[in-house]
């Protein structure tokens, strides 16, 4: 086979790769080699800032196969036929650590699946649980500073996670998901994906429902001990993403059926719990799951960098069928996420391979910035209207108009006769046997009895008390014998 010839970024062949030009024999280096300062130079920028969260991720590509008939609650156009399959890429993560962390550690995972669909791309943008920590996007950035490196100790540190809790009752469902056994995935294979958010549908016939999506692992859920996280993730830092690579490699494919909750628009008013509250669940019981599909992973990204690192999920990206609903944190994700690949990858970030539709063209009259793509109708105008062919709106709504009334403010969410910040939390921890509430119990103790202030301690189990009488009353018993040691 015929070697190919090495060349600079502009096509000129490259006659010496081993060393750099110097003014003689040990000499020193010549500023005119061409190739060492481009060489170097485009090295010191191989990397892009890392996101704030979501930093550590492991992405593969695949396709979702519709197994049921939805039609009559939306008019997406991938859902509307059993058997149609349409591909996607899915990106995994850790949330609060960096991009040099470890994957078997205790932390929320975020679970992000782009669906390149012939009207779009839709991103469906959750995690590996069914709640978070809060419910209004304007605490995101203080919750998160509480999560990550301190300031000026520069590592995580136990008064700041506990202590934004402390002041955050509604954290305690979230809590409990946390530092309870399904905290520490054994791997991404082997965990429920969940869109997390209330979503809107709409019908051909314009009809809107709520939803929340349910991804249930076809491999089972498995879970770690806080020990064999922390022997694992001290044998492989890269556990996960070993594991996701190497079954893909291997052809032992993961994937997940799709489940949806769908409620009635009209009922979201009465339900006993306001149906837009990050977290909150609606309990299967009032809303079971209705089958949609099913997603398999089969091919792994060639770049973890261009690919990975690079792929950006929008919660804005909707398709004619799916929109938004007045959940306040993802009013507030609706432009964050988006905001936050302009700024690590650029305005023309989606021309990128691993955001570009896929199964459609983008056509609109976005030019220019930085790394623009030339892919345009030669001499194409910029400006809309226009009388020379360019493309134009559809006066087709993607959904159905969202209600609003009262006065402009800074409201908080409206109550609904069951909306206090402990019930679920207390729910979730009366469902668990007698292990995983020993286990659950243990994890916070362990936490919150390194906290040094007595006042954010008694805050916190005040939560756990308010939520379970027992739940509070074994916290705080083993929280003191843990102080005490």
């Amino acid at each position: 086979m015929t070697a190919r010839t090495l060349t600079t970024e502009s096509g000129a062949p490259i006659a010496d790769n081993q060393n750099s030009a110097s003014a003689g024999v040990g000499g020193p280096v010549l500023l005119q080699d061409q190739h060492l300062l481009e060489k170097l130079a485009r090295f010191n920028r191989e990397r892009i800032p890392e996101r704030v969260v979501h930093a550590r991720g492991s992405g593969a590509y695949g396709h979702f196969e519709v197994t049921d008939d939805v039609t009559a609650f939306t008019r997406a156009d991938f859902l509307n036929t059993i058997g149609k399959r349409t591909e996607l890429f899915i990106r995994f993560s850790t949330v609060a650590d960096s991009l040099g962390g470890a994957d078997a550690v205790r932390d929320p995972r975020g679970f992000a699946v782009k669906f390149y669909t012939e009207e779009g791309n839709y991103d469906l943008v959750g995690n590996n649980t069914p709640v978070f920590f809060i419910k209004d996007a304007v605490k995101f950035p203080d919750f998160i500073h509480s999560q990550k490196r301190d300031p000026f100790t520069g590592k995580q540190e136990p008064d700041n996670v506990w202590d934004f809790w402390g002041h955050s009752p509604e954290a305690t469902h979230q809590v409990t998901w946390l530092m309870g056994d399904r905290g520490i995935p054994a791997s991404y294979r082997h965990m429920n994906g969940y869109g997390s958010h209330t979503y809107q549908w709409t019908n051909a016939e314009g009809e809107a429902f709520y939803v929340k999506y349910h991804f249930k692992t076809n491999q089972g859920v498995r879970c770690l001990s806080a020990d064999q996280a922390q022997e694992l993730a001290g044998k492989d830092a890269n556990s996960h993403q070993t594991d996701l690579l190497q079954s893909i490699e291997r052809g032992v494919y993961p994937s997940w059926t799709l489940y949806v909750q769908i409620m009635p628009v009209a009922e979201a008013a009465t339900y006993r719990f306001n149906p837009f509250d990050l977290t909150k669940v609606w309990p299967h019981g009032d809303y079971p799951l209705q089958r949609v599909g099913r997603m398999v992973l089969d091919r792994n990204p060639d770049n973890v960098f261009a690919e990975v690192e690079q792929a950006a999920f929008s919660p804005n990206n909707f398709v004619p069928g799916i929109g938004p609903s007045p959940d306040k944190m993802l009013q507030g994700r609706l432009f964050a996420y988006a905001d936050a690949h302009r700024y690590r990858l650029g305005v023309n970030h989606t021309q990128l391979a691993v955001n570009a539709p896929k199964a459609t063209t983008a056509n609109n009259y976005g030019r220019d910035g930085q790394m623009a793509s030339n892919a345009y109708d030669r001499h194409a105008k910029n400006y809309e209207p226009n009388s020379y062919g360019g493309p134009v709106q559809t006066d087709q709504p993607l959904y159905a108009p969202l209600a609003v009334s009262g006065h402009v403010g800074t409201h908080p969410a409206p109550a609904h006769t069951k909306d206090d910040d402990f019930f679920q939390a207390g729910e979730l921890y009366r469902l668990m046997s007698e292990d995983e509430k020993r286990r659950l119990v243990e994890n916070i103790a362990g936490g919150l009895s390194q906290v040094s202030r007595d006042d954010v301690i008694e805050r916190n189990l005040a939560h756990f008390h308010a939520a379970d009488q027992d739940y509070g009353k074994r916290v705080e018993a083993r929280v003191r014998e843990l102080r005490e040691d």
